[in-house]
């Protein structure tokens, strides 16, 4: 599997954030079930790490090829090796660090590095990076990924931050090749009262309305 072509191709990136294992299993089993595979397992500084290498390992062992699984929030060397390890395909950041590019790519794994400015995007791209992080997006929204496109067509973009269905084809439209979306799929109330139901009906919501308005 191609897995940065995978993730243009599906566009979405589901981000899970400070689940029990449990919640994780039956949270992306749903959101897969909606229509979506890409996962983000991200490290929660505050946590041990241990947690989300145990939950990275599930994932790969209940969904094998049926899921196409990264680490988010990976800001240290040991944070990469272990995502690595533990069978993560791609790694993402909330941060410009050049040198954690590098060791990525040296793993022969995908670099998804956060920036916000254009210095910082094209310093990671010209790291390595393949496809460059905007956070938080929800602050400049559209218009401000389509004012960073004009002169970095050639970089691509990912919005990470405030996507939801109201301004997601918007963000498409301003030229991002894929978004991640949290809390708006993985609807942490409807964990607490198990509703999973409800995260499967989000995944289709936003599988559905990607599949309308970008086209393979």
């Amino acid at each position: 599997m191609d897995t940065l072509s995978e993730i243009k191709k599906k566009k979405i990136i589901t981000i899970v954030r400070g689940l029990s294992l449990e919640d994780t299993l039956n949270a992306v089993a749903a959101v897969i079930a909606g229509g979506l595979n890409a996962i983000e397992v991200t490290y929660c500084q505050n946590q041990e790490d241990i947690k989300t290498i145990d939950i990275i390992h599930a994932l790969n062992e209940t969904f094998g090829s049926d899921i196409l699984l990264g680490a988010g929030t990976v800001m240290t060397m040991n944070q990469l090796q272990s995502a690595y390890q533990a069978g993560a395909k791609y790694i993402i950041s909330p941060h410009t660090d050049i040198t954690l590019i590098h060791e990525t790519k040296q793993m022969g794994l995908i670099s998804i590095p956060g920036a916000y400015t254009a210095s910082e995007i094209v310093s990671c791209y010209a790291a390595g990076a393949d496809i460059i992080k905007v956070f938080p997006a929800e602050t400049g929204g559209p218009e401000y990924i389509k004012a960073l496109r004009s002169p970095l067509a050639h970089i691509p973009l990912a919005a990470v931050g405030g996507v939801n269905l109201n301004n997601i084809n918007d963000f498409f439209k301003a030229g991002v090749c894929c978004v991640g979306i949290g809390s708006n799929i993985i609807d942490k109330q409807a964990v607490s009262k198990r509703n999973f139901q409800k995260i499967r009906e989000l995944s289709a919501a936003y599988a559905v309305t990607v599949a309308a308005n970008n086209p393979a």
